[in-house]
């Protein structure tokens, strides 16, 4: 019994020799990791407007009453014009007291005085020369909001891929660069991340109020842009 106990001790040192041997020295791995950026400028095709109406009234019931009120009206028109399959939805609604505050006793007291009622529609529309027309329509109607436009790509997918095809495309070229300034060769790709595609709204948007009922109000956006990133880690070795 003596005798297999020691061999089988001098099995397990032996073996956790050759894998101490063997951490110390590991296979031997070169590699470069770079990024590649990419910027990819379009034209919206796609346009949110958001109007809205906002009631006051010293009666809760009363701001609502008016607020819906006008607000069937701007949506009736808008629907009438631009027609019942239009992308005409109501965003959000809101109804909150007015608060005046006093100073009572050294603490600053609030008191209801009134209330607000806001209603607001979304209307999403593709032919971005109809902006103008929303806003027109809507403000005709009794609608004293706008609370943003929003721009938009329908095909953004597409721009996006773009993006990232061409973010790889200048970090392998980029790697390749460098390997070779340094007297390198590229081998393989050991791993790839992805930072982005990311959508950046619109820059500029010029936004002008007709100053005549005849004229019609003039929106001129600007571009989306979609930037992207990847970085790749590559295996080098000696050429």
């Amino acid at each position: 019994m003596g005798t297999l106990v020691t061999l089988a001790g001098g099995g397990f040192l032996a073996a956790t020799l050759a894998l101490s041997a063997y951490a110390e020295s590991p296979p031997s791995l070169s590699s470069i990791r770079v990024t590649g950026t990419s910027t990819v400028t379009a034209n919206p095709d796609r346009a949110r407007v958001d109007v809205g109406v906002t009631t006051q009234s010293a009666q809760s019931q009363t701001a609502v009453s008016q607020n819906a009120s006008t607000f069937n009206i701007v949506m009736s028109s808008l629907r009438k014009t631009f027609g019942p399959n239009a992308d005409i939805k109501a965003l959000s609604y809101s109804l909150n007291p007015n608060f005046q505050y006093h100073v009572s006793s050294g603490r600053s007291e609030p008191t209801i005085t009134g209330y607000t009622a806001t209603n607001v529609v979304r209307v999403t529309i593709d032919d971005l020369s109809k902006i103008g027309d929303v806003i027109d329509i809507a403000t005709k109607a009794g609608a004293n909001r706008v609370p943003g436009i929003q721009f938009a790509l329908r095909d953004e997918e597409s721009v996006r891929t773009q993006a990232l095809r061409e973010a790889a495309a200048k970090a392998k070229a980029e790697a390749e660069a460098l390997a070779s300034s340094l007297g390198l060769k590229v081998d393989r790709i050991l791993t790839v991340e992805e930072g982005g595609p990311v959508t950046v709204p619109v820059r500029d948007v010029m936004f002008a109020r007709a100053e005549s009922s005849a004229a019609a109000t003039a929106i001129e956006p600007g571009s989306i842009e979609v930037n992207a990133n990847v970085t790749l880690t590559v295996e080098v070795s000696a050429r």
